[in-house]
């Protein structure tokens, strides 16, 4: 065989040419991807909590093994059955994030195959599968650091990122790659900036507190060394900073220019952060009972996702580019067939 059939060859087997052979994707099919990137990444906290509060962090004090020699759970007098399937579990579940982020990865890939301006989507699209990657190995190093407060709260902080970026992809699909004009103005975006940096103090405020709580995932992991009333007290002060900001946003928003989604999901970061807010003094006052911890990691995710997903409605990114023809798909991919990887 001949240089030059093979390299024929394998660019006709290379994952650009692979990519190409994807219907391309509907507005119904984006939609649905990007809700399950957002829903994987933030069902993984949500899940690593339960596992916090049930104290299975160790049951598997393997990784990627459960026990030593064996990757499934078994029979041991040291570590309950129900502990090592909660903890398995939940790494199982991060087949499921990783399958749904190389499904949207290929959708962005697709896309721009078809609208070469489109870059964001990709870029969006390769950090989720990086930051993923990453979570891999701050989860194994969470385990063989026998869930030391500080990379328990990596492990949750790092998610935290994965869900905020997995909100612009998810609006990505559906909007153009122009540069963001802001509705609200210049005083606008500093607000929404504000309030991405305050979400990120309570987040960071937030491990902190747990780290200094009962639930460490394992009886007898070391907790932080700090007095609750005081880091409780800098979590919730944090907590109203956010909301402080989110009123000078609603401020500015009447004052005009504010579309009609930008008040509906203004609203409804409100509401949500409301209810968070009830629910940690609850949390707090009932001595942090396990199924309240996880029902607040969950509230945490959702005020998380319904602010991002504020920040994507404030600006305009335009349009986003129009199917193209199916004449026009197919000289695309002619030429990804044919061209270089």
């Amino acid at each position: 065989m001949s240089a030059s059939s093979l390299i024929s060859r394998v660019r006709r087997v290379s994952p650009s040419a692979l990519i190409s052979r994807v219907p391309y994707p509907s507005a119904a099919a984006r939609t649905a991807i990007g809700i399950a990137t957002v829903a994987t990444q933030a069902g993984i906290g949500v899940t690593g909590s339960i596992v916090r509060v049930t104290d299975s962090g160790l049951a598997c004090p393997t990784w990627p093994q459960c026990q030593p020699g064996a990757m499934l759970p078994y029979e041991n007098p040291e570590y309950p059955m129900l502990n090592q399937w909660i903890e398995f579990g939940n790494r199982l579940l991060t087949i499921i994030v990783i399958l749904v982020a190389g499904i949207a990865l290929i959708t962005a890939w697709r896309i721009r195959q078809a609208h070469p301006e489109r870059r964001r989507p990709v870029v969006l699209g390769w950090t989720i599968v990086a930051g993923v990657a990453a979570q891999g190995g701050i989860g194994a190093l969470t385990v063989m650091w026998d869930l030391v407060w500080w990379m328990v709260a990596t492990h949750f902080l790092a998610s935290t990122v994965l869900v905020w970026l997995a909100v612009l992809l998810a609006h990505a699909f559906h909007e153009g790659d122009e540069p963001a004009r802001f509705h609200l103005g210049a005083r606008g975006r500093a607000l929404l900036v504000s309030l991405g940096v305050a979400i990120a103090v309570v987040l960071v405020s937030g491990t902190v507190l747990t780290g200094a709580g009962p639930h460490a995932g394992d009886p007898d992991t070391e907790r932080l060394d700090a007095p609750i009333d005081v880091v409780a007290g800098v979590h919730a002060a944090a907590l109203g900073v956010f909301l402080l900001v989110l009123i000078a946003i609603g401020l500015q928003a009447a004052r005009g220019g504010a579309s009609a989604g930008f008040r509906r999901r203004y609203a409804v970061v409100w509401a949500l952060a409301l209810a968070q807010s009830v629910l940690g003094v609850v949390q707090y006052r009932l001595g942090v009972p396990e199924p309240l911890v996880s029902l607040h990691v969950l509230g945490s995710f959702a005020v998380l996702i319904a602010t991002a997903s504020l920040w994507c409605a404030g600006r305009d990114r335009g349009d986003a580019p129009q199917p193209p023809s199916r004449a026009a798909m197919a000289d695309a991919n002619r030429a990804v067939a044919s061209g270089p990887a």
